[in-house]
């Protein structure tokens, strides 16, 4: 069926609506944040409420490839595939509760600096940084314009590129104008809109099947008709050994499967994917700087409980209608060989993943059409506004201001935009990509971050190392996997066993295990790190504050300071002469006051006339930007107490632990129920 016959004007109507309502919200928020500050723009002035905050790590989770890829895996191989959401809503929890307090402690805007201050030096913030822009650039980006791209060719028939270019564009512009403030506000909408989009074409696709008992026994049966698609296609070849792959597996309604499983070896998971994923769930700046924003470690515990119980919905609003898809496509989305693929959609490989976007020209009516339209440019818009943020925040917190010591906050705020821009035209010309770059690079991370947190004992020398050991070893892997390619079915699969027989899940195991190991082994041969470096970056540093807050029986610590942009402090000297006071006094860009002189007063005013003179154009991008405000107000980037940041009172600690152990109960209780 074409796309201008499914497409009709509700569906555009609505679609339409929602670029409005997105523009409208974004740039309301830029109206009513201080984007004129580091902490305002980057981490939103830690003013984000709860909901706000979980909403946004949500949908900055879910992009628009978990809906073209969980629904693509629910179709091919059932679900084995939701074992990745509920595992992530268990570690997620490790974020909130070991890691988000580290952090404010701490006082970091990025993940990068947090290497720094708790290591020391700066080669191990240079090789993360520069990690973190190239997973970024060359995966994440990539995939979702990918999955997005797809949607919109199955659904719409628009011009692909074109489409494309246009929602980049239409994201970063509210990223360099609002900032996170603006990316936080938006995704609250978007996850509206996703959520009730989702559950509104799950409850509509198990109705059609005959509900939770009727999908599994028609999934079960859900095989190509080979004998009529051959007969459709006489010069359609078929090879044998694709036969493996058209009937569902045995165990396709089984999460955890056995050792050997090629989709979801249970050990494999346990002790590689799941330790791998603590790189994402609790270092990575996207999700991190998203729960930064809130308030405090009250509202980013709250915050992160409501995303994990968000996250119990994908395998029922993604993965199950990627099976009812299967059920509904059989002969289209189980392919019975490479050619056959190829002119079903395109690829040889397989055609599972556009097992989403057909279930929903095929169930939904009109109206529901363009508001699934705009689901799933609501999960592409979110995940690329969220990345644009925080690449721009890693390049210049972590990399350009530590090439230029002495840029002012002004400097870095225009930066940060900059490269966002930069980053549209990049992204656009890396359209296609492989994926295997996060599977053998990020694994080492979680123990680079939770040897760094847990133990104070380890050492920059052993951090190194260990990521050395561990990119030797990921990158070798890596290109073992691109000399030798996975063949289509129907050709022999001629492979090194080490490479066909070792599911990445093992492999993801070693690369977590073995450097963790090397980082133990060099930090007791080498000197402990000093006591500065561990007294606000890991769990010991914690417990020493709070020790110390009890025994001084209220007096208030001394917060931790935040030096500014130009590496001064910035709180103020209380020691001022009295007699200096009765002079002229002004702002600094710290919000302390300094004296000035009548030369001083009369060369202030030559520069205010001359700034008045500037063009209404530049005026027009200062707003926008928020840049203007520096000019006319203190620029504050004073840093909350910490102890402020941190206090829970007993009741709120209850409520705050009794919902962890509700989240927590109830994935645990899904992932063995249905592995059962």
């Amino acid at each position: 069926m074409a796309a201008a016959a499914i497409m009709d004007a509700a569906d555009v109507a609505v679609v339409g609506a929602y670029f409005l309502l997105v523009l409208a919200i974004g740039l309301l928020s830029m109206r009513k944040s201080n984007r004129s500050t580091l902490s305002g723009y980057f981490l939103a002035g830690r003013s984000v409420g709860w909901a706000a905050a979980g909403a946004s790590l949500f949908v900055s989770n879910i992009g628009s490839h978990h809906f073209i890829g969980l629904a693509g895996s629910g179709a091919a191989s059932g679900l084995a595939v939701a074992a990745w959401e509920f595992s992530a809503l268990l570690v997620l929890q490790l974020l909130g509760w070991i890691f988000i307090p580290i952090y404010i402690q701490a006082g970091v805007f990025t993940m990068p600096e947090y290497l720094a201050k708790r290591y020391g030096g700066k080669r191990l913030k240079v090789y993360f940084a520069s990690l973190t822009l190239l997973l970024y650039l060359f995966t994440k980006l990539s995939v979702d314009l990918y999955a997005g791209a797809l949607f919109i060719q199955e659904s719409l028939g628009w011009n692909l590129y074109l489409s494309v270019i246009l929602l980049i564009a239409m994201t970063a512009l509210l990223t360099v104008t609002g900032g996170l403030v603006a990316v936080i506000y938006t995704d609250s909408l978007q996850a509206v809109i996703m959520v009730c989009g989702a559950l509104s074409l799950a409850a509509i696709s198990l109705l059609r099947v005959g509900g939770l008992e009727g999908m599994n026994r028609k999934y079960m049966q859900a095989s190509p008709n080979v004998t009529a698609i051959l007969l459709s296609s006489p010069n359609l070849t078929y090879a044998e050994s694709c036969y493996r792959h058209l009937a569902p597996k045995p165990d396709a309604l089984e999460i955890l499967r056995g050792p050997a499983d090629p989709d979801l070896p249970w050990p494999g998971f346990l002790l590689g994917q799941i330790p791998a994923s603590i790189w994402y769930w609790c270092t990575d700046q996207v999700l991190v700087q998203c729960i930064l924003a809130a308030k405090n470690s009250v509202h980013a515990k709250a915050a992160i409980i409501m995303a994990g119980f968000l996250k119990i919905l994908p395998m029922f609003i993604i993965v199950m209608p990627g099976m009812i898809s299967r059920i509904f496509f059989a002969d289209d989305l189980a392919c019975v060989g490479p050619q056959h693929c190829a002119a079903v959609c395109g690829s040889e490989s397989g055609c599972s993943n556009v097992a989403y976007p057909r279930l929903v020209m095929a169930v939904m009516p009109a109206g529901l059409r363009g508001q699934m339209m705009a689901v799933l440019i609501a999960a592409l818009m979110s995940d690329l506004d969220s990345i644009f943020n925080s690449a721009s925040t890693v390049f210049t917190l972590d990399l350009y201001k530590m090439l230029r010591k002495g840029a002012s906050s002004g400097e870095l705020l225009l930066v940060g935009r900059l490269f966002v821009v930069f980053m549209v035209p990049v992204i656009i010309q890396m359209y296609y990509f492989i994926q295997e770059i996060i599977d053998y690079l990020t694994p080492p991370i979680a123990a680079l971050f939770l040897l760094g947190v847990l133990w104070r004992r380890c050492n920059e020398s052993g951090a190194f190392w260990g990521g050395m050991v561990s990119l030797v070893l990921g990158l070798s892997r890596l290109i073992l996997t691109f000399v030798y390619h996975e063949p289509l079915c129907d050709r022999p699969d001629e492979r090194p066993a080490f490479i066909k027989d070792v599911h990445f899940m093992y492999v993801a195991a070693i690369l977590v295990w073995v450097p963790g190991l090397v980082m133990v082994v060099v930090s007791l041969c080498t000197p402990p790190p000093e006591t500065e470096q561990i007294r606000s970056t890991t769990v010991w540093g914690l417990k020493q504050r709070r020790r110390l807050k009890q025994e001084a029986e209220g007096e208030p610590l001394e917060p931790l300071r935040r030096d500014g942009a130009d590496g001064k402090s910035e709180n103020c000297p209380n020691n001022t002469d009295p007699a200096a006071e009765a002079q002229t006094q002004r702002p600094t860009p710290h919000g302390c006051h300094a004296t000035t002189s009548p030369e001083e007063e009369e060369e202030e005013g030559a520069a205010r006339r001359e700034e008045e003179e500037c063009g209404r154009s530049m005026k027009v991008v200062e707003c926008l930007c928020g840049l203007q405000q520096e000019a006319s107000q203190v620029s504050s980037e004073h840093q909350s107490d910490v102890d402020e940041l941190l206090h829970e009172t007993p009741r709120t600690r209850i409520l705050l632990n009794a919902g962890l152990l509700l989240v927590c109960f109830i994935g645990l209780f899904l992932l063995i129920y249905f592995s059962l």
